[in-house]
């Protein structure tokens, strides 16, 4: 559960929209895996292995970490001993930064080794956060968004992203669906059902013909369109079954389904549990 995470107050997320806060030495990075509506960036010194899902790296040194709840995995981290800071804060508190920035937008959750010099720097700035936070100040929300934008810009400066490089036309129009599948989501009403639900949906918003785009994603990717866009949904699905309190009518509506038992079949299908199972968990 959320409240489990060490050093975070849930309340005082949602009231101020932001939380920052040291590190234990001996706990995991504060991110509950499937979790979706909070973003986390922090620093860390030591010996750790982190890991996303079934992959794992050692890491010594000072790591800068940026978790972006919609990317498939979190990460965990196991250590003895290391130090560290950690800044957690909602999409509402700095929507252009979270949508914007390619730390936030990639589809893994980047990791930025630093040396001494830059390590310094950033925990001079996590430090002036923990500061900002106790301090009676009326402005300290607009000073946290500022140290929170010199760290996104200095680690771009640090590490700056790759550029997309497109091969050929295949994998550009591969690459151009899933961006598009995935800015479908979250579902965050149930006025606002999910639009594009087929790889027809699909390629007529990316004028093309179904079968080129299903040929060229199954090309690229190993994996036909149709499982993608299903895996998705099954994904949204348990999100929404686990954090929030829609009915399980109301979340296969969202999701396009016509009726709740065509939802129970196809989630049943795709990860073979049934929702009211995920959502007991």
């Amino acid at each position: 559960m959320a409240n489990e995470i060490p050093g975070l107050n849930m309340e005082e997320l949602r009231l101020q929209g932001f939380k920052v806060h040291r590190l234990p030495a001996v706990v995991d990075v504060p991110a509950v895996h499937g979790r979706r509506d909070f973003y986390k960036m922090g620093l860390i010194t030591g010996e750790m292995t982190l890991g996303y899902g079934e992959q794992a790296e050692q890491l010594y040194g000072t790591v800068l970490f940026f978790v972006n709840p919609r990317a498939p995995r979190t990460p965990l981290r196991r250590s003895r001993e290391t130090t560290g800071y950690a800044c957690i804060f909602t999409e509402a508190f700095m929507p252009a930064i979270v949508k914007k920035s390619p730390l936030f937008n990639a589809a893994q959750n980047p990791l930025i080794r630093l040396n001494m010099e830059q390590a310094a720097f950033m925990t001079g700035i996590f430090q002036k956060m923990l500061a900002v936070r106790d301090a009676d100040y009326a402005y300290k929300s607009e000073l946290i968004k500022s140290c929170v934008e010199l760290i996104i810009h200095e680690a771009l400066l640090v590490q700056p992203p790759d550029e997309p490089a497109y091969q050929n036309g295949a994998t550009r129009m591969s690459h151009l669906f899933l961006d598009l599948l995935e800015r479908q989501f979250p579902i965050e009403h149930t006025a606002e059902p999910l639009k594009l639900r087929t790889a027809q949906d699909y390629a007529a918003k990316l004028a093309v013909h179904v079968n080129y785009l299903n040929r060229v994603v199954k090309e690229v990717t190993g994996k036909p369109t149709s499982l993608h866009i299903a895996e998705r949904i099954a994904s949204e699905a348990k999100a929404l079954l686990q954090h929030t309190d829609w009915s399980v009518a109301d979340i296969a509506y969202a999701l396009g389904f016509a009726y709740p038992t065509y939802f129970n079949n196809f989630f049943k299908r795709v990860t073979g549990l049934t929702p009211k199972s995920v959502r007991k968990v």
